[in-house]
């Protein structure tokens, strides 16, 4: 871990670390970025001391090991929830702890899905459904930027749309987001994505990856003239894959009907159902 970057800790690494203090044990190894590596620590009367030279104390991780649904910057040995009011959407975002990648918390609901599966796990599911991912990719939800991440392995650009400023803070604290401002591949653009896709040109992606907040969150997004920018911004035959949420669902039945009804009006010839991502894709 470089001493620019912060030590990020959430309850998974805080309990072990205080069960390692309850044995008397004045060694062990832990994560200090969510899982991403490992690292070897002292503990004593004190608390846990990093090799950046960064001190936990006890106190902070008892605190930690309390809030499951949070994770923590700790600098100078004082432990902050990573969390963050919105002027943009009034939503209030924070980075929740999974047992590998973590999601985003945005009004208490969770961003990815982590019942059974991870959030990277859940993006690379999402972004094999629209497979093979070359040329240009469009991703119109940046958050914590799993999608653009995933796609700029094959693609040779990557387009990613985030409407709040407040989630690419949380993006920019998130250890598994930092290639997110460093990849070449990767164009950012902050701004809401049904003004800005009205600016790409015609054909200009060879896949899109839609990946919107719930319909009741960002309505806009699910709607028929939105779907017909997306037709006319994709190449002729350019795939779109379009998360919705549990198909299985008495919402999420609903929701795919109404999408794939709305998709077809668009003018998307071919719309078929891909339940083990979540969603539906077109072309």
């Amino acid at each position: 871990m470089s001493s620019e970057q912060p030590l990020i800790l959430s309850h998974l690494q805080a309990a072990p670390l205080l069960a390692a203090q309850a044995k008397g044990e004045t060694e062990a190894t832990t994560s200090p970025d969510l899982g991403l590596s490992t690292v070897a620590v002292q503990l004593d009367a004190a608390g846990v001391h990093f090799p950046n030279g960064e001190s936990v104390p006890w106190d902070e991780l008892r605190h930690i090991a309390a809030t499951p649904n949070a994770c923590f910057t700790v600098q100078a040995g004082h432990a902050e929830p990573i969390r963050v009011f919105s002027d943009t959407t009034g939503w209030v975002r924070g980075l929740m702890p999974t047992s590998g990648a973590p999601t985003t918390l945005v009004s208490g609901i969770t961003m990815h899905r982590i019942q059974g599966i991870d959030p990277w796990a859940d993006t690379e599911r999402k972004v094999k459904a629209a497979a093979p991912l070359t040329g240009r990719v469009l991703d119109t939800a940046t958050g914590l930027g799993y999608t653009a991440l995933l796609a700029a392995r094959s693609a040779a650009e990557v387009i990613t749309i985030e409407l709040d400023p407040a989630a690419l803070e949380i993006a920019a604290l998130n250890p598994w987001s930092r290639e997110l401002f460093s990849n070449p591949r990767i164009t950012r653009i902050t701004g809401d994505a049904a003004e800005v896709v009205t600016t790409f040109p015609a054909g200009h992606f060879s896949v899109i990856i839609h990946d919107p907040p719930m319909l009741n969150m960002a309505g806009e997004l699910y709607s028929l003239s939105f779907y017909r920018e997306l037709r006319r911004i994709l190449a002729r035959r350019g795939r779109l894959f379009h998360y919705i949420g549990d198909p299985d669902s008495p919402s999420g039945r609903n929701t795919t009907r109404g999408v794939i009804r709305r998709l077809q009006d668009a003018g998307f010839q071919r719309v078929t159902r891909r339940p083990e991502a979540f969603g539906v894709l077109a072309g």
